[in-house]
């Protein structure tokens, strides 16, 4: 029997698919580095587009694949919307004054909304009236 370099790699690599993988049994994944595989196409392998492992199709013989969207309901999102405003404040709380209110006390949190190279955004609540405000450092 002969056999020509890509069927030679393809059962080579499914031979060591079953010795040596180091991840979950699971046929989504890749064996070596845990990667989301692509769907099998009309190819003769499934090949890893992080670390190029190659899987026979043969290995997806008789698996059944489903996905399904599921929308959360208006009511339920309006809800969340309700429970955040009633929520009690959380994080630390720094003396600054409001600009609204004019009373001292204001939570903060902060986020890197720019480039790395720049510094953070941060964002103020005050605790009495709710106001948001932010600064660029």
């Amino acid at each position: 029997m002969i056999f020509n370099y890509s069927t030679l790699v393809n059962v080579l690599s499914a031979c060591l698919y079953t010795v040596m993988s180091c991840f979950g049994a699971d046929p989504n994944f890749c064996p070596e580095c845990g990667n989301v595989l692509p769907l099998p196409g009309i190819q003769e392998t499934v090949c890893c587009p992080r670390c190029s492992f190659c899987i026979p199709v043969a290995e997806f013989s008789g698996q059944e694949i489903r996905s399904t969207v599921t929308f959360n309901p208006v009511e339920q999102s309006l809800m969340a919307l309700e429970d955040e405003e009633d929520s009690e404040l959380k994080g630390p709380v720094i003396d600054r004054r409001c600009s609204r209110c004019n009373k001292e006390g204001m939570i903060y949190h902060t986020r890197q909304m720019r480039s790395a190279d720049e510094g953070q955004t941060v964002f103020f609540t005050c605790i009495h009236c709710r106001y948001q405000e932010k600064e660029d450092s």
